[in-house]
């Protein structure tokens, strides 16, 4: 009986576990952006002209909310390029190609989704493989000891 109850318990931290990992959320985003360098910039209406050089461009892109990296757009496929405006920081604002035009993208602040690492899946993954392993050594453990008990017998 004891070692059904270790068994549930094992398995019932196991699921907890997997639920808590990181996980999207699908619902519409609040507005138009791209993340550039780990910086939110919202897209305003106004496109400019005067652009300097390409900095980048969109590596991700998904229009459900969620946590991504990189140079993630909600708006923009990936593969759109990102250009510095002539005269402005771009701490302050940057151009994003936008259908053979540069539409500006206003600095917002810093992206919160750009903190999160692919290497916590890996170590999430990593952990879920390492409990299991345990779990299935404790019953081959109990499952051996059993039989070597019957077989005494």
């Amino acid at each position: 009986m004891k070692f059904n109850q270790s068994l549930s318990l094992i398995l019932l931290l196991v699921v907890v576990f997997c639920f808590s990992l990181p996980s999207k959320q699908f619902a519409s985003w609040a507005y138009s952006f791209v993340v550039y360098e780990g910086d939110i910039y919202v897209i305003s209406d106004e496109y400019v002209t005067e652009i300097d050089k390409e900095i980048g461009h969109v590596t991700k892109y998904s229009d459900k909310e969620g946590t991504y990296y990189g140079n993630f757009s909600n708006a923009y496929k990936k593969g759109t390029k990102y250009f510095s405006i002539k005269g402005v920081s771009t701490d302050t604002a940057i151009a994003v190609e936008d259908a053979g035009k540069y539409i500006k993208a206003d600095w917002d602040g810093e992206y919160a989704g750009g903190k999160y690492n692919p290497i916590h899946l890996v170590i999430g993954g990593g952990l879920t493989i390492v409990i299991l392993s345990l779990l299935i050594l404790i019953v081959k453990k109990k499952v051996t000891s059993r039989n070597a008990s019957f077989s005494k017998k």
